[in-house]
Order: structure tokens, then C-alpha cells, then sequence
């Protein structure tokens, strides 16, 4: 009955949406396959300079946060909340994509996403002091834009590339991730020392982004294919066979999103290693926002810097910390893939052990960083970098987890509800928490730079507890992640 089988799959399965039929396969159908095609790469590689811009255009508004503060006159709170306007609109955004991207044409709504994000960051650039609002409002449209991309690229790598392949190239993609960070960072505090401007810092992302859409209308396919064994192996006949013998095969294929949800939320490992990856997410969301300023602030109490008065603030600690973030993010992403691919020949559960070692480790990297900042600026950023390493080891690593304990049919899906929980418990909420308990903590003592320091200090402690916390939701992701994969692979 198998000699027969097509080599490829048929018309109505050669689709890029959950509307192509997902059937499953006895273990005694054999599925071929002959690697990635030659046109895979360069669709990863696009990919790839993509999320470059798309974290490089999140974090151009920390490097530039001194003069931004002092641009518009906003209080901590306020500032916090700049950063929560854009994930807040992000992680809404983020369901809806994935739900239109495991249904319709994903080239089109990655292209569309691009061109949004980048225009409206071009035009937040001439918003002068006295419309701070439609600042904020600007903030929040990129990040809807920012949501079309994040949701659906990993699961286009997904689809070209099996397991081995898989993540490494994952590992690469995630990379872009701490090295768009930093540069977002380098960028903006280049840009506002050599024009005297910080509008000038969210005129560059946009350019790039100009050539992204370039590249990803003439290098990725228009139609990106769901892989399964279902998809390679059946022909028409065998398809409408099997859904004939099989109806919990047709049951599947028309899945609504709420029975989607529903059946992720039964998957103890895609569920806990959500919630580690929302612990992440406040963590490197409150950093992101907010060590560039502790740290101008620790100088000033230390008497290494004066007080920013005049029109441009030295953006040095922005650059350094840009520099650091790209240098740990890409050697912890390199080092994660590479534990995970050596320790999982050992163990099964390495991927979910790996996260929760190190994100024990980086918290408490953090919390020593914080304690010697008023004393020690170099052992500072010594600590701080070795936080950021141990944090960056997880990127690659908690989505390959979420891409062999979900079906295929749900990745999308999955990945966007990871996005909206991820980020609606973690960096939506971190950076803005930080600025009110700073704000609380300074309505309460007379206003002085020592205290300006303190009031950031403490406040910043609540990311070391909260790594902790992470390290134990992935140390429980590793009790269910055999049982769980071994059923997604079913």
C-alpha cells in the first residue's frame, strides 16, 4: 500500500495555514526526507536580519531613556510605562497573528508587520516635547507591528528544517535577539552623541527595515509549507483514506483556535516552560529598560560623572551595556544550544534543566551586582554581564522545548499564547513596576542623587527573587517533558 505513496504532497495539503488537512501516521509509513532545500537558507537568513531590526527597534528608546526622561519631563512611573505601552500592545497583538498566521499566508502578514512597524517609528521621530501622548500611542502601534513577526518567523524555521537542523539554526536566529538589543542600544546612543539628537536614533531601524521587506518579497517562497510526517508521506488517495478509517483524523484537522487552547493548556511542559519564559521576560525587561540609568545614577553617586543638565546626556553606560548585551547574548545562546545538544545523548530532561540552572545563576549574578553598584562600578558591570550570559543560554533552548511538545498544527498558536503570557506577567508589567516602587520609595525620603540611586536599588532586587522563581517553574517542566514530547510526536 506505501509503494504507491506521492513524493510529494498534494495540491489542497501544500498550504501554509491550519485549512491543510493534518492526519497522522501509523509508525510503519515511512517518511522520506532529503534536508533543507537550497532556497531554505536564505529564507532563515532574511529571518534572521529581520529580528536584528526588530530588537534593535525595541531597544532604541532605552539607549536613548536620559534624554527621552528629560526631553518630555516624565517621572519614573511614566517612563516605566513608555516600555509597557509597547509590550502591553505587543502581547495583544501577538494571539491574533498566530491565529491568522497558522490559517492564512504568513509571507504577507511578516511583510505587512514590517512595513507597519517601520513607518510609524520613522514618524515617532519628528513628535515634538509638547505631544508626549502620541509618543507613547507611537510606541504602542510598533509593537502591534512587532507582534505580526515575533509570532510567526520561528514557525516558518520550523517548518523548513528538521529537529538537529532545527536548532541550530534556532540557536542563530535567537542570537539576533541579544545582538539587536545591544545594537538598539549602540545605535540610539551613537546617533543622539553624533547629531546632539536623539529623533535621530529612530530614523536608522526604519531604513533597514525598508531592505528587509525588499529582501523578504524576492527570497522567501510565497507559500511556506507545513511539515509533517502527514504532509510528505500521503497521497490524495492515502489522505482520503485514512480520514475515512480514522474520524478522530477529521476531528483534528478542524480544530477551532478554542479547542487549540484549550488542548495547550493540558501540556504541563509547554505551560510551565511558559511561565519560566515569563520570568525571563520580566527580568530582561526591567533590565533592558532600566540599567543604563542605574547605572548613570550609581555614577553620579560615586562622583565619576556629574548631573545631566545640559541638552544631551552622555550615553556611554547605553553604548557599554549595548556592547556587553551583544557580546553574552550571542556566546550564552552559542553555549545553550551546544549543552543542550551534547546533555540531551545523557538525559532527556537537559533542555528544561539547562533553563533552570542557569536562571538561578543569573539571578544571582544580579543580586550581587546590585549590592556592590554604590562601591564598585567595574564589578558592576562584571556581574551584570555574567546575569545577561546566563539569561541568554535559555533563548534558543525554551522554543525548541515549545517545538517538540506541540503539534505542528499548533505552534503558531502556541508560540503567540507563550508571547501573550510571556510578556503580560513578565516585561509588560517589570519595567513600569520598577519606576513605581523607585517613585514610592523617593516620595518617602528628601530628593537627593543618593537617594535617586537607592530608590532604583531596591526596587531592581525583585528581578533577583523572580529569577529564582523561573529556575523552579523549568526544574517542574522537566517532571512532564518526556511524556508530553512523546505525545506531540503521536
Amino acid at each position: 500500500e506505501n509503494r504507491g505513496l506521492q513524493s510529494q504532497p498534494p495540491p489542497e495539503e501544500q498550504n501554509y495555514g491550519a485549512t491543510a488537512a493534518h492526519v497522522r501516521q501509523g509508525p510503519f509509513v515511512p517518511v522520506s526526507r532529503n534536508g533543507p532545500a537550497k532556497r531554505d537558507y536564505p529564507t532563515a537568513a532574511v529571518l534572521c536580519y529581520a529580528n536584528l531590526i526588530n530588537f534593535m527597534d525595541w531597544f532604541i528608546v532605552p539607549g536613548t531613556l536620559i534624554d527621552i526622561q528629560k526631553y518630555f519631563e516624565l517621572s519614573d512611573g511614566d517612563t516605566g510605562l513608555l516600555q509597557t505601552v509597547f509590550i502591553l500592545c505587543y502581547m495583544l497583538a501577538a494571539p491574533i497573528f498566530g491565529y491568522l498566521g497558522d490559517r492564512y499566508n504568513r509571507k504577507i502578514i511578516l511583510g505587512a508587520g514590517i512595513f507597519f512597524w517601520s513607518v510609524v517609528t520613522l514618524g515617532s521621530s519628528f513628535i515634538s516635547e509638547s505631544y508626549y501622548w502620541i509618543f507613547f500611542l507611537s510606541r504602542g502601534l510598533v509593537g502591534i507591528g512587532t507582534a505580526s513577526y515575533s509570532t510567526i518567523a520561528p514557525t516558518i524555521i520550523a517548518d523548513l528544517f528538521e529537529e538537529g537542523k532545527r536548532t541550530t539554526i534556532l540557536s542563530i536566529f535567537y542570537i539576533f535577539i541579544p545582538v539587536g538589543s545591544g545594537l538598539g542600544y549602540v545605535l540610539a546612543a551613537g546617533m543622539a552623541d553624533v547629531t546632539g539628537d536623539w529623533h535621530w536614533a529612530f530614523r536608522i531601524t526604519p531604513c533597514m527595515g525598508g531592505l528587509a521587506l525588499v529582501l523578504l518579497i524576492l527570497l522567501v517562497p510565497h507559500r511556506t509549507q507545513r511539515r509533517t510526517a502527514a504532509h510528505r508521506a500521503l497521497s490524495i488517495s492515502g489522505t482520503i483514506r485514512v480520514a475515512a478509517e480514522r474520524p478522530d483524523v477529521r476531528r483534528t484537522a478542524k480544530a477551532t483556535w478554542c479547542q487549540d487552547v484549550i488542548s495547550l493548556a493540558k501540556n504541563r511542559s509547554f505551560v510551565w516552560s511558559s511561565l519560566g519564559l515569563t520570568a525571563m521576560a520580566f527580568v530582561t525587561g526591567a533590565l533592558g529598560m532600566w540599567v543604563p540609568l542605574f547605572l548613570y545614577r550609581a555614577q553620579v553617586v560615586q562622583g565619576i560623572v556629574p548631573p545631566c543638565l545640559q541638552e544631551s546626556c552622555n550615553s556611554s553606560n547605553s553604548i557599554i551595556f549595548g556592547v556587553i548585551t551583544i557580546g553574552t547574548g550571542i556566546l550564552g545562546v552559542v553555549a545553550g544550544a551546544e549543552a543542550a545538544r551534547r546533555l540531551r545523548k545523557i538525559n532527556n530532561k537537559a533542555d528544561p534543566l539547562i533553563c533552570a540552572t542557569s536562571m538561578c545563576i543569573s539571578a544571582l549574578c544580579l543580586y550581587i551586582a546590585l549590592m556592590v553598584a554604590q562601591t564598585n562600578i567595574l564589578s558592576t558591570f562584571i556581574f551584570i554581564a555574567f546575569g545577561e550570559l546566563f539569561l541568554s543560554v535559555n533563548w534558543a533552548v525554551v522554543t525548541d522545548i515549545l517545538l517538540y511538545v506541540v503539534t505542528p498544527r499548533q505552534q503558531s498558536t502556541a508560540i503567540a499564547l507563550q508571547i501573550l503570557v510571556s510578556h503580560l506577567l513578565g516585561d509588560a508589567g517589570s519595567p513600569y513596576l520598577i519606576g513605581i516602587i523607585s517613585n514610592a520609595i523617593q516620595a518617602k525620603n528628601a530628593h537627593s542623587f543618593q537617594w535617586n540611586f537607592w530608590s532604583m536599588q531596591y526596587s531592581f532586587i525583585v528581578c533577583a527573587f523572580v529569577g529564582v522563581f523561573g529556575g523552579g517553574f523549568f526544574l517542574l517542566t522537566s517532571f512532564y517533558i518526556e511524556e508530553d514530547r512523546k505525545e506531540a510526536e503521536q
